[in-house]
């Protein structure tokens, strides 16, 4: 299994800011990232898409809210909110940052040739490097793409459905080196499963303090989370940060 020095295996969850901190300000923006940093996050996971220029710029949908679809515009027709992933590595100095590459088979955008995971690795390589980078996607061969091009680089298989065992039997076959469960999959018992594998589990997304609770009794590695503050004050009532 690949090391991902960054991605800590210590006692307290890492807090994850889900898109930046998009309760305080606009998602997947360079505010939104400053405020993550402001409100005690160790990371930020952003969501990425490829141009027609070929330029990786961070926008969950495939679609502007005009309708326009990305992967059929430049990157200087993007409204200005729309940043480029060099420019959010930028911003995100001093936090890790989990890059989450949409490219499914079933979006209007998908790239078959999974050219939007070579970019990502080489802006990883000079921006981030290994220990401050996770890449993710639900799509494996987007991520098997990207382990050709860069096998430092640590991988994360997000997923949504199915039984634990098999998420984790699937991330271990392709040498993932975390999964990163939807919140209401997670118990205790597929926790210490996939650590027992020396997978790392990241839970998305979770906003309530009384569920971190839960989530940081299970030993999670990661909370991605829309409100870093309140999953900051949970980890370090449970976890006091030591000076």
């Amino acid at each position: 299994m690949l090391a991902c020095l960054n991605l800590r295996m210590a006692t307290a969850p890492m807090v994850i800011a889900h898109r930046g901190a998009r309760q305080a300000a606009q998602e997947n923006t360079l505010p939104a990232f400053r405020m993550a940093r402001k409100l005690g996050a160790d990371w930020v996971e952003l969501d990425v898409r490829r141009t027609a220029d070929g330029v990786v710029v961070v926008h969950h949908d495939a679609h502007l809210a005009d309708g326009r679809m990305l992967g059929q515009l430049n990157s200087d027709e993007l409204p200005e909110f729309v940043p480029s992933l060099a420019e959010a590595l930028e911003e995100c100095h001093g936090m890790g940052v989990n890059i989450e590459i949409k490219n499914l088979p079933s979006d209007p955008d998908y790239d078959a040739d999974h050219l939007v995971s070579d970019a990502v690795a080489g802006l990883v390589l000079a921006y981030l490097g290994p220990d401050r980078a996770l890449v993710s996607s639900f799509n494996i061969d987007t991520l098997d793409r990207l382990r050709a091009v860069d096998p430092t680089i640590p991988l994360a298989y997000l997923y949504a459905i199915g039984e634990p065992a098999s998420a984790i039997a699937r991330a271990c076959a392709h040498e993932m080196a975390a999964i990163h469960p939807y919140d209401p999959l997670v118990t205790a018992s597929l926790v210490e499963r996939a650590q027992d594998e020396g997978l790392q589990v990241n839970v998305w997304t979770v906003n309530d303090p009384e569920r971190m609770e839960a989530l940081v009794g299970y030993g999670v590695d990661g909370i991605c989370t829309d409100v870093p503050d309140v999953a900051r004050q949970v980890i370090d009532r449970r976890n006091p940060p030591t000076t």
